[in-house]
């Protein structure tokens, strides 16, 4: 069979199977709708927050920055995970034990006003905007290679299967999909790379191929395949593979930045509403960790191999003998050739192609390119241009594997983008609805007509996030979700920390905590990427870094307006007390 058969059928297999959960498990009430009635269990949970969380970004984008900058991409691995850490063991035992179904609940009850539930409101909707904008984009992406389609078709097919399942479903719909996410996301993603592994070091363990020899060219050439990467890279430009190039300052706020994003982002921490009590919480969060290891010990050796096919298979290869896998995405404006000295071979080295961002049309032709070309060159050497976010789509091509697995890799990275827009689509709705509506518009209305809300706005979300994922802020997925890490660290994280463990923190404190923290970081990240035609960042800290510095403004914004102004009442210093007591344990006791 050839390509397109065998990606129409994993496709149509996966897709029949979501929509088939989606109708098997329609939400009746709201209470299946946003917490699925809390009666899943912990090992489905975990595998469910797993596939929610392991979003384009990380099943897409995260390789394909490890195979362009190596050791600098580790920001990523140490920020996400070490924010799940942080989630799993200071915040989501005591936020379930509180029992409400969305993060501005919490905040609108703990802080005692509906005015902070708004606020709330307002920043679930900017984090997730941004986010959901990244899982867009990947759907697009996937399909315009999938299909041989535009990425804006990509996007609008993908957006209306998620409103399918999403809207259709509710929580309960969206969790038992996500494990058959989950289960597609990690075949697909490890069997690819045991089978390079194989290839290029011998070994089936990747993990150990990363660090094992290079035998791919045979026994008299075996060398460290570590080795055999930094020397390539340095004889083309670049350098070391295993070498640190970025700002360390950066690194630091961004790595911090996507730690503590991650303990705020608000469609992960209403996962563990949807397990019975506390402990199944632990037990859901020792599964969803187990679960997502197994992606991310992958993700280095993945990026490691996708870097060394690359440059074995396009560089000083003359253009017409390029490989099959180089012309469809080529076709797709994923990669481009400029002969820049006309000898017809071509050079990839370090630097730019183009002076700008490449942007493909009929006006303009750069004399020797292939393709249309609007932008002017740059002065460096190098020939090649690629989208970053295609290595893992096109690494199985570039090793030359069977048509199914690269059928399972398109497969896997779609389950990737569509669960976690479907998670980000149910906070939207849910925020929208429950809190907006119901808490504060229109307390009266039914749980029938809440539902109706929480579709509406379901729908009104897609079609804003698919004109994003059509023209994107940032043109490399993982960018642009950085960016929805850096709003929750500057607004939910500091805010639900003080909410937890401080007594002291009023309404007015954590009102305009949120609003400085996220609205200076906001202010930053549009600055920055839509405004200054300069990267002179303030102090070297980029925008996808900065949020770490919005959370130190939001503590400090909260701490002095709270000490300022009255204390909270009585039955909510209290309350604040109790959550962090064990159930059967009694009353904490004021002093």
């Amino acid at each position: 069979m050839d390509q397109s058969t065998w990606n129409f059928i994993f496709i149509g297999i996966t897709f029949g199977t979501y929509i088939g959960i989606a109708i098997w498990s329609r939400a009746a009430s709201t209470k299946e709708y946003y917490t699925a009635s809390g009666s899943v269990s912990p090992f489905a949970n975990g595998m469910a927050t797993a596939a929610d969380w392991m979003s384009a970004a990380t099943f897409i984008s995260m390789a394909g920055g490890i195979a362009a900058a190596g050791y600098g991409a580790s920001k990523f691995l140490m920020g996400w995970t070490g924010g799940f850490v942080l989630l799993t063991t200071l915040m989501v035992p005591y936020l379930r034990k509180f029992g409400k179904a969305t993060v501005p609940d919490f905040v609108g009850d703990r802080f005692y006003s509906n005015g902070a539930r708004l606020v709330a409101v307002i920043c679930a909707i900017f984090i997730c905007m941004t986010y959901i904008m990244g899982q867009m984009r990947g759907v697009g992406i996937v399909f315009s290679r999938l299909f041989d389609i535009e990425i804006w078709m990509g996007v609008m097919i993908g957006g209306g299967i998620v409103f399918f399942y999403a809207g259709l479903g509710g929580m309960k719909g969206i969790t038992y999909t996500q494990v058959a996410q989950y289960c597609v996301m990690v075949f697909s993603y490890t069997i690819p790379v045991i089978f390079i592994s194989i290839i290029i070091t011998g070994s089936a363990i990747p993990q150990l191929g990363l660090i094992g020899d290079y035998v791919k060219e045979g026994p008299t050439k075996i060398v460290p395949l570590l080795q055999k990467v930094n020397q390539i890279s340095v004889d083309l430009g670049f350098k070391e593979y295993t070498a640190g190039t970025a700002n360390k300052l950066d690194l630091f706020c961004i790595t911090a930045a996507l730690m503590v994003g991650t303990a705020g982002l608000p469609h992960v921490i209403v996962r563990f509403f949807t397990v019975k009590n506390v402990k199944a919480v632990r037990k859901s969060a020792y599964w969803t960790l187990s679960f997502i290891a197994i992606i991310y010990l992958t993700a280095p050796a993945l990026g490691m191999f996708a870097r060394t096919n690359f440059i074995e298979e396009i560089n000083q290869k003359k253009y017409e003998e390029a490989p099959s896998w180089f012309k469809n995405w080529e076709n797709q404006g994923m990669i481009a050739w400029v002969d820049k000295n006309e000898d017809g071979i071509m050079q990839y080295r370090a630097g730019d192609v183009f002076a700008g961002k490449p942007n493909f049309d009929d006006e303009a032709r750069v004399e020797g390119s292939p393709r249309p070309v609007k932008n002017k060159l740059s002065n460096s050497p190098n020939e090649v241009y690629y989208d970053k976010d295609i290595i893992v789509l096109a690494n199985p091509e570039m090793a030359g594997l069977p048509s199914w697995v690269i059928a399972l890799v398109m497969a896997g990275c779609v389950a990737a983008a569509l669960s976690t827009a479907a998670g980000l689509l149910l906070v939207l709705s849910t925020s929208i609805s429950h809190d907006l509506m119901k808490k504060i518009l229109k307390p009266d209305i039914s749980d029938k007509q809440e539902i109706r809300y929480a579709r509406i706005a379901s729908f009104g979300a897609l079609v804003i996030a698919a004109y994003f994922g059509i023209n994107p802020p940032s043109e490399f997925v993982a960018k642009t979700v950085a960016f929805a890490f850096g709003l929750a660290a500057s607004s939910f994280f500091p805010t639900l920390i003080m909410g937890i463990f401080s007594k002291r923190i009023n309404r007015e404190g954590a009102i305009a905590g949120m609003i400085g923290g996220i609205g200076f970081t906001l202010s930053y990240v549009i600055y920055f990427q839509f405004i200054s035609e300069t990267k002179d960042f303030w102090f070297g800290v980029s925008p996808e870094g900065i949020g770490f510095i919005g959370m130190f403004i939001n503590f400090f914004v909260a701490f002095i307006i709270s000490s300022m102004t009255p204390a909270p009442p009585t039955e909510v210093q209290k309350m604040v007390e109790n959550i962090r007591i064990p159930k059967g344990s009694g009353d904490a006791i004021s002093h």
